[in-house]
């Protein structure tokens, strides 16, 4: 005979077999985190120093592609920033290595538990994750950081010499989150005549339609606006020079505007009694110049401004629109009976309107590219 069924014995069983497994694997990760786990030295999260100098460089790689219209590039850049903090010093011989690299994502935010500067790029756009980085500890305390990335950067154009412009194109960068007083960058001298020496080898970048003039680093300050005020933060600005190869859009969009505006004036050699033909031509002539301000101004930003490009295409749409009064009056002309005095008229147009676009053309050359 049976007092007591089984089935429920076996389940209970069971059930605190799982739970002392349970139990033993909590106990075995505990102990082997308390036996693995390095202690943090006190204030390890905080600068080395007050304020710690950081010298660092913003080395522009290339130059993948320069935006007009949103006044932006694209380049891929390289963050180098060294600095000195004690607490990470260890003995060369003891561990059996002369400089320790803690390389990738991974090491570098899960192994490496020493302090770094969050260096941003301010004008950055959007988020751009480094492709590469790198940090090496030196048995003296010195740190080496390293990081490349492709970033889009925002800056202001100037383009009142357009299509004849030199560009200025910046990438500001500060220590994010630590104030002047604690952090301070310092522009890295060895990597400031390396891109000397880079520019005066290289006469251009990767990039169509730009030549490289220069490249330079400096020092400087940045005031962002946070909730409890304004606050200063060191950084550091690199400005990377570049001119534009003018010549292929001057045959591209001005020569040809100037040989339209050259073809209207053949009205000056219609007959003087053929009105409707004289007007057509100028309506067609001005009707297509209207179209090709707006192709050009579709690769321009909007701009509050005129442009050498806008004032040619100004001066360009009133020569035209000119010859439509010019026509009017030599019908009235031809209407009183006196055909000698328009053909006087047309004979002094052919000469005098040449004349006068091209000296409107050479003021405005004259006053962008030389007296600015």
């Amino acid at each position: 005979m049976t007092f007591f069924p089984t089935e429920p014995r076996t389940a209970r069983h069971r059930l605190a077999l799982g739970w002392l497994v349970a139990a033993a694997i909590l106990l075995l990760a505990f102990a082997a985190g308390k036996a693995t786990a390095e202690p943090l030295e006190a204030g390890m999260p905080n600068p080395p120093a007050k304020p710690t100098v950081v010298d660092c460089a913003i080395l522009i790689l290339d130059v993948i592609n320069i935006d007009d219209v949103n006044e932006s590039f694209e380049a891929e850049v390289a963050l180098l920033a060294s600095w000195n903090d004690p607490r990470l010093a260890f003995d060369a011989e003891a561990e059996g290595t002369p400089v320790k690299i803690f390389q990738g994502g991974f090491q570098f935010a899960e192994v490496f538990r020493g302090w770094w500067p969050q260096l941003v790029i301010i004008n950055e756009v959007g988020l751009n994750d480094p492709n590469a980085v790198k940090v090496e500890v030196y048995p003296n305390g010195r740190v080496r950081y390293l990081e490349q990335r492709n970033a889009t950067l925002e800056t202001p154009m100037d383009l009142h010499d357009f299509p004849f412009d030199t560009q200025r194109l910046k990438a500001v960068m500060i220590p994010f989150g630590n104030r002047k007083e604690d952090v301070v960058l310092k522009v890295d001298q060895e990597f400031a005549d390396a891109t000397n020496e880079f520019v005066r080898k290289e006469k251009s970048v990767n990039v169509a339609g730009w030549d490289l003039r220069k490249l330079e680093m400096t020092e400087g300050e940045s005031a962002i606006s946070v909730l409890n005020g304004s606050n200063r933060f060191s950084s550091m600005v690199t400005t990377i020079t570049l001119k534009r190869r003018s010549w292929q859009l001057v045959w591209e969009m001005l020569f040809p505007l100037v040989v339209l505006v050259s073809v209207v004036w053949s009205i000056f050699w219609v007959d003087i009694d053929s009105l409707p033909d004289r007007l057509n031509i100028s309506f067609i002539g001005v009707l297509t110049i209207v179209a090709y301000q707006f192709v050009v101004l579709e690769d321009m930003p909007r701009m509050s401004y005129l442009t050498f490009t806008d004032l040619v295409l100004l001066i360009s749409f009133v020569m035209m629109s000119a010859t439509i009064p010019q026509s009017i009056l030599i019908h009235s002309l031809v209407r009183k009976g006196k055909q000698r005095e328009a053909r006087q008229i047309d004979r002094t147009c052919r000469w005098l309107f040449p004349v006068i676009y091209l000296l409107l053309l050479g003021g405005v050359a004259v006053y962008f590219l030389l007296l600015t």
